[in-house]
């Protein structure tokens, strides 16, 4: 029997600033359900669609995993799935929790982070399926467990805490703030009700999650601007380094006054297909890079991803371990163990493998350029769907022509 948080609204007044409360109430601004055990229809050999991951570290080594499938495709059947690990990474649990929403809302792009007192963040996104992909304003939500080191770890109610999209990890500054790199993307449809501009936003907390603000953003130009999914780098100088994916590849802008205003995003240095890319502070200071390619190659398809190691924040980049060649893999994410050991989720073939992976690895491994550590090793199973494959969605959104290489 499936056990489940109701869907009461749980939205307080600590997140009035940045919620919809008074305005009209649709189900996208209603909390999901948590569905544990998960249901039927959601298991392995029932999704035919799936990827999109995220993962975190739990302080005493234990792994969780998230990715979302369900329908066809990015559809309003969409439905956020987490799993565990308790050795490494080297075996997984099937998923054991489930988040959608009833009628025609997704759940989707999820994102996972290991706050620093310990307690583990699940993030993901509602909006409205009718709308495409994109219905103009979304919503970030999440839920925390503070017993991350266990495999039936209770989780908190779910709450949304601002509009947009969250698909990176967000970061514990200098000033002890936590920052999210939530987008409000800069394309058609727009939102009456939408609270937030367009741009890739930093919504900031003071007080460890309890409340957030908005404390500043940075644009693409619509021409330009596809996802965001933003990623934000503090810079051993105290400057902020944002990241943005564009619809040409990578974009860059910076801020020196703590992430308030921030400088107009230009091209990046670095090529890069448009898809989402990863870049981390790692325990040693120095900075991880994960991208299709070689730091100054744009690959024709989302293949060959590379790790990189910068020790002079980000000038120069070292190493380039090959994590995988294939093609169709993409959308890497990750996390570093106590003992320096680097895990970094994907996906490949969303529509026909529909493996989730993840490589292990040391920053002498990326140096190497191949794997030396006695525990490195690439293309770790994570999960793998086996579901009767679905047609891909024939009509397109009305906002932007969708293809394998976008999504």
């Amino acid at each position: 029997m499936k056990h489940v948080i109701p869907p009461t609204l749980l939205l307080s007044l600590t997140y009035l600033p940045l919620c919809l409360v008074a305005q009209e109430q649709n189900l996208a601004l209603l909390p999901p359900s948590v569905l544990s055990p998960i249901p039927k229809e959601f298991e392995d050999d029932q999704r035919g669609f799936q990827g999109i991951p995220s993962m975190t570290i739990a302080p005493n080594g234990r792994l969780w995993a998230c990715w979302y499938g369900g329908g066809s495709g990015e559809t309003s059947e969409n439905y956020v799935l987490l799993v565990t690990s308790g050795d490494g990474g080297n075996t997984w649990t099937k998923p054991i929790l489930a988040i959608d929403i009833p009628g025609p809302i997704r759940a989707f792009d999820p994102s996972m982070w290991t706050d620093p007192d310990g307690k583990v963040w699940l993030f993901w996104a509602q909006g409205d399926g009718t709308k495409s992909i994109w219905d103009g304003r979304c919503g970030v939500w999440s839920m925390t467990t503070d017993m991350p080191d266990r495999v039936d770890a209770v989780w908190a109610a779910p709450k949304r805490i601002c509009d947009g999209i969250m698909m990176c990890k967000p970061i514990a500054d200098s000033k002890g703030r936590w920052l999210l790199p939530c987008a409000v993307w800069n394309i058609t449809p727009d939102h009456p009700d939408r609270m937030l501009s367009p741009g890739a936003h930093v919504i900031a907390s003071e007080d460890k999650g309890k409340t957030w603000f908005s404390l500043g953003y940075s644009t693409v130009p619509r021409k330009d601007a596809l996802y965001d999914e933003h990623n934000i780098v503090e810079m051993k100088n105290g400057a902020f380094w944002m990241l943005h994916r564009t619809r040409y590849g990578i974009a860059e802008s910076y801020s020196t006054d703590a992430g308030k205003t921030w400088t107009e995003p230009r091209p990046s240095l670095y090529q890069h297909p448009s898809t989402r890319f990863f870049i981390r502070r790692l325990q040693s200071g120095n900075l991880l890079f994960v991208k299709h390619g070689e730091i100054k190659e744009k690959t024709a398809k989302r293949s060959h991803l590379r790790a990189f190691i910068s020790d002079d924040d980000g000038k120069t980049w070292k190493g380039g371990l090959l994590l995988d060649e294939r093609e169709s893999i993409s959308y890497p994410d990750g996390d570093q163990m106590k003992d320096g050991m680097i895990c970094v989720i994907y996906d490949w073939e969303r529509y026909k493998n529909r493996e989730i992976l993840m490589a292990r690895f040391t920053e002498e491994d990326v140096l190497a350029g191949k794997i030396v550590s006695p525990n490195g090793t690439l293309r770790l199973l994570v999960n793998k769907a086996t579901g009767v494959v679905p047609p891909k969605p024939t009509k397109e959104p009305d906002n932007i022509v969708v293809t394998d290489k976008q999504l």
